[in-house]
């Protein structure tokens, strides 16, 4: 099998129902985030309540990354998969539930506010716990000479299953209804639960099994922070995430500024997705990694202009459009973080250096949703999108002036290593 073959991951059985598995849960959990957005927003109409829901997730999320890194790192990692998509499974029911005509009609709207926001905070621990699972196990189930490729595919998964996710939930919210949306995500996380028994148990590759938990912490971060290439990226994509996200701020422009209804809302939803979709299946044919740190600058600068433009649209889909084109030039982003992670990563330190990505890049979605919030509620929903896009451009800026080493970032050679 050739290395350079765009499909040398897909020959592997079990990666297939990896993806499955992968599809299956962010599919689940995207579709999830949008139907409680839309149910909170629709109760209060507060742009702030959904701030409050990403704080709820973020808050756990870091909190307990650094530990649950340790403990990926010690445990096996089939198993520890199975109990996170087990406990998303016990939330996606809880939500189902809490949705009830009948519950909506017995309990005060604060009451069932409250309990939505629980369940978030709960779904931030699970989160805490399944991402650097995920990674770690992608490492266990494929060769290293295809790592690339096998990150490439998985990042195209998500970002799939990150378009269908979205774009069913508002078709299915006009549909259906936001409580039998909920019971349709339930049933994808039982999906994914099922096919996880497929893939085998796998060996736990850490020699220092037993080790003090804070030593372990200690030497996760020591590694992130001495290594420029991973500590750079997961510093600008965090930076750029954080103030250029409008995600948290779209039921707004769906029902309030475009008037496009829970429909126009899904395809706003799943625009990103789909550009940052096309552009991963595009990088299994045309790799990424030479000159890939004056790509990243550039792909981030890109997603900064469309914030902007995003942000200042009253057309929608001129709004459709940018939301696109910002999904396709951070999708690149994705790609080039996932490859440097796991070209850089030794095998016994995965789960703690996927734990401190989460910290650095998947919890600034949340905290960006918060800020978001804020600022739309302090200075209005379109300046803060245009704010939130100008920091990330400045943001962009002052990396490329302070560390000219991280724009001559080249991964070409330990792709050739890795092949070797």
């Amino acid at each position: 099998m050739s290395v350079n073959d765009p499909y040398a991951a897909l020959r592997y059985k079990e990666f297939n129902i990896f993806l499955l598995v992968r599809f299956a849960m962010v599919f689940a959990w995207s579709m999830q985030f949008i139907v409680i957005e839309w149910q909170v927003y629709t109760m209060t109409k507060d742009p702030l309540s959904l701030g409050i829901i990403g704080l709820m997730e973020v808050i756990p999320a870091v909190g307990m990354a650094l530990f649950a890194g340790h403990i990926v790192d010690q445990k096996e990692k089939r198993n520890l998969l199975i109990k996170c998509i087990f406990g998303f499974s016990v939330i996606s029911f809880g939500l189902f539930m809490l949705s009830l005509p009948s519950v909506l009609e017995t309990y005060e709207t604060k009451v069932i506010l409250y309990g939505i926001y629980t369940l978030v905070f709960f779904g931030g621990l699970v989160r805490a716990f399944l991402g650097p699972t995920i990674f770690s196990l992608i490492a266990l189930i494929v060769p290293k000479k295809i790592y690339p490729n096998a990150a490439t595919w998985s990042s195209t998964t998500w970002q799939m299953a990150s378009v269908l996710g979205p774009a069913l939930a508002g078709f299915s919210i006009s549909l259906i209804g936001v409580h039998w949306s909920m019971c349709v995500i339930f049933g994808f996380s039982l999906l994914a639960l099922t096919a996880l028994f497929n893939i085998s148990k796998k060996p736990i590759l850490n020699p220092k099994i037993g080790e003090p938990i804070f030593q372990s912490l200690k030497e996760g971060l020591n590694f992130v922070f001495k290594t420029r290439a991973v500590l750079g990226a997961l510093t600008l994509d965090m930076i750029a995430v954080l103030f250029g996200g409008a995600v948290a701020l779209l039921p707004i422009f769906a029902q309030d500024i475009l008037h496009v209804g829970s429909e126009g809302f899904g395809v706003l939803r799943a625009a990103p997705a789909v550009g940052a979709a096309i552009t991963m299946l595009g990088s299994t044919r045309f790799p990424l990694h030479k000159k890939a740190g004056k790509k990243l600058l550039i792909a981030v600068f890109g997603f900064g202009l469309c914030m902007i433009v995003f942000g200042l649209s009253t057309y929608f889909w001129l709004s459709v459009i940018a939301l696109f084109l910002s999904g396709a030039v951070d999708g690149v982003s994705m790609i080039i973080r996932q490859t440097i992670l796991q070209l850089k990563t030794p095998d016994n330190m995965r789960g703690r250096v996927a734990s401190v990505n989460s910290m650095f890049v998947g919890s600034s979605n949340e905290l960006g949703a918060f800020e978001s919030g804020v600022t739309a509620k302090l200075m209005g929903t379109v300046a803060a999108v245009v704010f939130g896009g100008t920091m990330t451009l400045l943001t962009v800026g002052l990396t490329a002036i302070v560390s000219p080493g991280f724009r001559r970032l080249d991964l070409q050679k330990d792709v050739e290593e890795h092949e070797s």
